[in-house]
């Protein structure tokens, strides 16, 4: 699979700065569990003059439990609000169990999923900010029988960095930012953690089974 690179028209965009298809190239490097279906997805316009997309479903036993995306935005005259020229947008939704939904502490531990998730995979970043939102829903009258269903959404945004240790010069390194946005995927459906010194296979990026 091959991560998308888009110019934007209006934008001031020209040739693609090496800076930012060298990020591009790092994100295809991300390794994610098989479980991640992940494909490119067109990145939104008008937000910077380059942006590059992916999308996953979280699919076990041929059953979607989780989806989401992630977008890499650059703009290299900077940002202020980035505090940066590059910046991460990503999403996660998941089903939950509704008495988990209920629980007043859903927000601030399906935030620390997202930074224990970056802090672990030796993603540096900053200006990190975001939502938690959870979703219930109660059936009645004829539809009292299907119960009720419930979701959390996760939306977060943070400006990568190198991190301080890095050899002069050094690019920016996306890979472990993907890995940790494919680890917060599958934390919020529910999935156990990879066992220690288990080596987590590349995702099956862009295929998909019958009917999907």
């Amino acid at each position: 699979m091959v991560v998308g690179q888009e110019t934007h028209p209006g934008t001031g965009a020209g040739a693609v700065p090496p800076e930012f298809r060298d990020a591009v190239a790092t994100m295809r490097a991300a390794r994610l569990r098989p479980e991640i279906l992940c494909e490119e997805m067109p990145a939104p316009q008008r937000i910077a003059p380059y942006a590059s997309a992916l999308s996953a479903d979280v699919t076990v036993d041929d059953t979607d439990l989780g989806t989401g995306r992630i977008i890499l935005l650059h703009d290299p005259a900077g940002n202020d609000a980035w505090d940066g020229t590059f910046r991460c947008v990503a999403y996660a939704r998941a089903e939950v169990d509704l008495e988990l939904a209920v629980d007043p502490m859903l927000g601030a531990v399906g935030w620390s999923w997202l930074t224990e998730a970056l802090d672990a995979h030796g993603a540096s970043y900053g200006a990190i900010s975001g939502t938690v939102t959870r979703v219930s829903t109660e059936s009645f009258g004829g539809m009292s029988d299907e119960g009720g269903t419930a979701q959390i959404e996760i939306r977060a945004s943070w400006t990568p960095m190198i991190p301080d240790e890095a050899p002069a010069l050094a690019p920016l390194d996306l890979a472990p930012h993907v890995e940790a946005w494919g680890e917060l995927l599958c934390t919020a459906v529910g999935l156990p953690p990879v066992p220690e010194g288990v080596a987590v296979m590349p995702s099956r990026r862009g295929q998909r089974g019958p009917g999907r």
